[in-house]
């Protein structure tokens, strides 16, 4: 199985522990990334055919990495690594178009199984998550939508995470009065007016953790 693959957690020692499972099976990393935003970019200039990512990293978290990784490499398929196991982390992450979903304490038995599988064009779930999948199926579980854009997104995970205006603007490539727009927006479009409140929002709908 001659595939590429792209590794994003920002632990270190985890990205190195995965990269040597992998490579154990004759598997090629190409790229590693310490945060969802700099995924996107190696996945836009190496072009994986796999991309695994960890559901919380700064930046950019694991979905809407994958979300923006679809948009640079259509051909990258994405494989979320997470400690969460309720319904609305599941559910979100697959509306997002990520194509695995492993809980991180089965990640060294169950990855090479989930490449596989997502890579011959199926769906891959940790076992004791498909239990999940079809009870919020049957009681008829909605996930809100998102009214967010994902550069809002990405805006609000930044505010969340401590940054300044400024450092949004700097870390994001725009002008400070652009930074300002999309947090205004953010605001109007949640009727959320402190920061305090968007840091909650942005918990509540899995963007951070605590």
């Amino acid at each position: 199985m001659a595939l590429r693959i792209l590794l994003a957690d920002d632990h270190t020692i985890v990205r190195q522990g995965l990269r040597a499972l992998l490579e154990k099976e004759a598997l090629t990393v190409v790229a590693e990334a310490a945060n969802g935003e700099e995924a996107v970019q190696l996945a836009r200039s190496h072009r994986p055919e796999i991309a695994v990512l960890d559901l919380n990293m700064p930046r950019l978290n694991g979905v809407d990495a994958a979300i923006a990784i679809r948009r640079v490499s259509a051909e990258t398929k994405c494989i979320v690594l997470s400690v969460h196991n309720e319904h609305p982390h599941v559910l979100n992450a697959l509306r997002a178009g990520v194509k695995g979903y492993i809980l991180k304490g089965r990640a060294a038995q169950e990855l090479f199984e989930a490449i596989r599988e997502v890579h011959e064009g199926n769906l891959y779930l940790s076992p004791s998550l498909s239990k999940v999948v079809v009870e919020a199926y049957l009681n008829r579980v909605e996930i809100p939508e998102e009214p967010l854009s994902l550069r809002e997104r990405n805006v609000l995970q930044l505010i969340a995470e401590g940054n300044s205006t400024k450092e949004i603007a700097t870390k994001l490539g725009l002008t400070v009065k652009t930074a300002e727009s999309y947090r205004a927006s953010i605001m109007e479009k949640l009727e959320i007016h402190d920061t305090a409140g968007l840091v909650r929002y942005a918990i509540r709908r899995g963007i951070i953790q605590p």
